[in-house]
């Protein structure tokens, strides 16, 4: 009879961890929206400085803005959030048009904004961004 509780509570136990480790996939999902500001892009209009700063076909981040900016095509501006998509943290560098997560590896294309090395699946939101007064401002009005 001793035999039989000591096996229901083995059971139990694998089951009870079992469940846990199945909360644990789930935080860590590439899907995973755990970790994320709730706004993860500049919830007022931020300046980011003179245009030319950004060469025709290069992209640039501005991390203290968590913002990156990429210049197609002269005059023309794209804006993506700088927070990785997969934990939240904020990318570390861009070279090449491809932005960098410190934290576990992503890449970005900054002309897109989308994944293209994991984790991270979901791409960069994207930012409203104008030239205004011979300056960048990236974010929205309201």
């Amino acid at each position: 009879m001793s035999g039989q509780p000591a096996a229901r509570r083995t059971v139990l136990k694998g089951a009870a961890l079992a469940g846990a480790a199945g909360l644990g996939v789930a935080a860590c999902s590439t899907d995973s929206k755990l970790g994320h500001a709730e706004t993860p892009t500049p919830t007022a209009p931020v300046e980011l400085g003179a245009p030319d700063e950004i060469p025709v076909g290069g992209s640039k981040l501005y991390r203290n803005e968590r913002v990156i900016v990429n210049c197609p095509g002269k005059g023309e501006y794209k804006a993506f959030s700088a927070q990785c998509t997969h934990g939240g943290c904020l990318l570390d560098k861009v070279e090449d048009n491809v932005g960098t997560c410190p934290c576990h590896g992503s890449h970005f294309d900054t002309t897109t904004g989308k994944a293209t090395r994991g984790p991270a699946t979901a791409p960069l939101p994207s930012v409203p961004v104008r030239v205004e007064g011979g300056k960048l401002i990236a974010g929205s009005d309201a």
